[in-house]
């Protein structure tokens, strides 16, 4: 595994905690700042917004900039934003801080994700951006005990300066390990590749260097991206809506304690680790077929938890499967939308702009449901449907791609 490659996904983990962290400090800092709940929930919820916009404008207005250099500028822009929210004097510099830190969220996993399956053969392109994305969904699993843990031993300054300091680890790493011409035009010299529409994409992925916002612009002219962009949204939506009211579920139906959601949460986790990995390795075998057994899996889970939810012990292996199906289709998503996008870091960065629009969609109609009176079960089911809109959309896609592609397996490496 190319030591680069430990040093974007150690980047991944600091930007997750940073995101996750906050749910277990915010009464500290809210007693510490003396606003209210809704105020404090702001930095979450603020958080999440610049990530969008971030995404987007940050990996814009570096088109032209080498990626490395990019990546070193994002990790220092993240290691800005903790210290301010370490050193914050009051609630403003705080959110100032989380804004700032959140701006490099959606452009690091963007344009990591191409440096990363530049380290590596093109067989293994999936998988290593799974690794990196490890990161991720390791701080998922630690970042809210985390953040609890260091607050309530040292305070909540604490847990920032701590994650200020993995940044500064990463920023060293990446500076070092990353070879200067990682995400460039590369040759696929000696590798095997597909045919077709899809080999077409991933040899124009390699071969057209990182232009300006004009070419990157153009990747937008493909359906196939479209395609993989609104199959994500969806399949992002299904599962934050079930996941965001997760907690009322087990609490309201499940019969658990409300000190048993942290654990359960961290089975979660565990389970978002696992089904990136396994994920990966699918993918690169036959990507678009993984994706689709991915949300039909995730689709069936999101039923199956709805209809046996007052069942504690169903509701801890499906919680599980819910993390291992919603997060197996990401590493194949991220690749697919970057090779019919012939490599533009724009397209990659609107992934996780898509991402989190559907974060979005999915916690709207889930509260949907549940002020409709449907109970704590809905939101499961609405996910479910949400998915299988998912679903849809990527056997179009890969019905659109199949006629013109001979093959499209690589064996395993």
């Amino acid at each position: 595994m190319p030591s680069g490659l430990i040093a974007l996904a150690l980047g991944g983990f600091g930007i997750g905690l940073t995101e996750f962290l906050i749910a277990g400090l915010l009464p500290q800092v809210a007693s510490s700042f003396a606003v209210s709940e809704a105020a404090a929930g702001r930095l979450i919820s603020g958080y999440a917004l610049s990530v969008a916009v971030g995404a987007i404008a940050l990996t814009a207005a570096t088109a032209r900039l080498p990626r490395k250099h990019v990546l070193v500028g994002l990790v220092a822009l993240f290691v800005i934003g903790n210290l301010l929210s370490a050193v914050a004097p009051n609630y403003e510099v705080m959110l100032l801080g989380r804004i700032v830190a959140a701006l490099c969220h959606g452009s690091f996993f963007g344009i990591g994700s191409l440096v990363a399956r530049s380290l590596v053969a093109p067989e293994k392109k999936s998988r290593a951006v799974a690794v990196m994305f490890a990161g991720l969904t390791v701080a998922n699993v630690l970042g809210v005990p985390f953040g609890a843990l260091v607050g309530e031993r040292w305070g909540w300054r604490a847990a920032f300066w701590a994650v200020t300091a993995i940044g500064l680890i990463a920023l060293a790493g990446i500076a070092a390990l990353v070879p200067s011409r990682a995400g460039r035009a590369q040759p696929m010299a000696g590798a095997e590749r597909t045919t077709g529409a899809e080999a077409e994409a991933e040899a124009g992925a390699e071969r057209v260097p990182p232009g300006g916002l004009a070419q990157q612009l153009r990747a937008f002219r493909s359906w196939q991206v479209w395609l993989t962009l609104v199959a994500t949204a969806l399949s992002y939506g299904g599962m934050f809506g079930a996941f965001s009211y997760i907690a009322y579920t087990f609490t309201e139906v499940s019969g658990f304690a409300s000190a048993d959601v942290a654990w359960l949460l961290m089975v979660y986790g565990v389970g978002l680790v696992v089904g990136n990995l396994v994920g990966g390795r699918a993918a690169d075998r036959d990507r678009d077929r993984a994706l689709v057994l991915a949300l039909l899996g995730l689709a069936l889970t999101l039923a199956l938890f709805g209809l046996l939810a007052e069942s504690a012990t169903a509701s801890v292996v499906l919680v599980f499967l819910m993390g291992v199906t919603g997060f197996a289709s990401v590493p194949g998503m991220i690749t697919r939308v970057t090779d019919f996008a012939h490599g533009a870091a724009l397209a990659a960065s609107a992934n996780v702009s898509a991402s989190n629009v559907g974060n979005a969609l999915g916690a709207w109609l889930g509260g949907l449901a549940i002020s409709a009176g449907l109970g704590y079960t809905a939101p499961l089911y609405v996910g479910a449907g949400i998915v299988l809109m998912s679903v849809a959309v990527m056997v179009v896609a890969a019905q659109r791609a199949r006629p013109h592609r001979a093959a499209d397996r690589v064996p395993a490496r």
